[in-house]
């Protein structure tokens, strides 16, 4: 195989995001609706097609794969997918290999993840305060999270945070999720929400520009924009009084599409090239049919090169839901 996946409007694509399940333990009011339809099991790709098609993307010139859900690690057998991958770490063909999780079950996983060759986890953590934690993830326990997190670090997993900026309720918990972050030495990040599916959470009614959310910020600490990247959209700024790093993902109000090197992977085989588009290749259907994988390279490519230039979200909450497929989905 060729050694780089390149789009139309020259960007290197080498970033895959595989969802492993649309299921998760809470109930997250932005990114999943109470009723939600969770995808026929006939219809998940089994552990080791993920595995398959993970490995397929890698000898196409992806460098870095970031497990997601739903929650990952909810997916039975999660880990033997973890510990299938890791020899393209051990070869170099993979420079990274991590996870996006709630934290619920970490405390659990943490040191597997480890032995497998992670070496950072994102954590979505919302609120410090149990009960609005609670009221977000719909009854979610925090105290378990907070374990996670400790077992990662334990485990010598650099943790980093993610927030989604939630008007009405990030204004009170942001600068305890940061103190709490530059006290652990973890990096934090803020997520402008965004017009997904038909949630409980309206995005119109909890958008908050990052902008006003960096002034608030700045109130107590000094932030300085520092050229800094992890290989996602977040732009970071420096905090001048303790060197800790917060990145903002401004999805809607600054959009970062020109640098976009990412492509998604459903837990159905779905390949997305953008977030804010309906449109995929179904790959379930190449790797299930007779003959396997064939055409399975020609059509990862020609995906890649009908990559859109931009998200469907617009610059402001305005059209809402964008798109009618849940967060859940894709793991954002």
């Amino acid at each position: 195989m060729q050694p780089r996946l390149v789009d139309d409007f020259g960007r290197a694509i080498t970033y895959l995001r595989v969802s492993v399940t649309d299921r998760c333990n809470l109930r997250c009011g932005y990114c999943m609706a109470g009723e939600v339809s969770f995808s026929p099991r006939r219809d998940v790709l089994t552990i080791e097609e993920l595995e398959f098609l993970t490995s397929a993307f890698v000898a196409c010139g992806i460098r870095k794969v970031r497990i997601t859900g739903g929650e990952p690690l909810v997916r039975k057998g999660v880990l033997h997918l973890f510990q299938g991958l890791s020899r393209h770490l051990r070869s170099g063909e993979l420079d990274e290999l991590c996870v996006t999780t709630n934290g619920v079950l970490l405390s659990k996983y943490a040191r597997d993840l480890a032995d497998c060759g992670v070496r950072r986890v994102n954590v979505s953590l919302d609120s410090l305060d149990r009960d609005r934690f609670a009221e977000i993830t719909s009854g979610g326990d925090l105290d378990a999270v907070l374990k996670g997190i400790d077992a990662a670090r334990e485990a010598g997993l650099a943790v980093k945070l993610n927030a989604v900026a939630q008007k009405g309720y990030i204004e009170g918990d942001v600068l305890d999720l940061i103190q709490f972050a530059q006290e652990r030495q973890l990096d934090v990040s803020f997520i402008e929400t965004m017009p997904l599916g038909e949630v409980k959470t309206s995005c119109a009614d909890r958008y908050l520009p990052l902008a006003e959310l960096r002034q608030l910020i700045e109130g107590r600490w000094t932030l300085t924009d520092i050229d800094v990247t992890t290989g996602g959209p977040a732009r970071y700024a420096r905090i001048d009084e303790t060197g800790g790093r917060i990145g903002f993902i401004t999805a809607l109000s600054d959009c970062f599409c020109e640098n976009c090197n990412r492509l998604r992977l459903s837990a159905t085989g779905a390949l997305y090239t953008c977030l804010g588009h309906d449109d995929f290749t179904d790959l379930r259907a190449i790797i299930r049919r007779e003959g396997g994988a064939v055409g399975l390279e020609s059509a990862i490519r020609a995906a890649v090169a009908g990559k859109p230039r931009s998200h469907e979200f617009g610059t402001s909450p305005g059209r809402e839901p964008a798109l009618k497929r849940y967060m859940s989905a894709l793991g954002g």
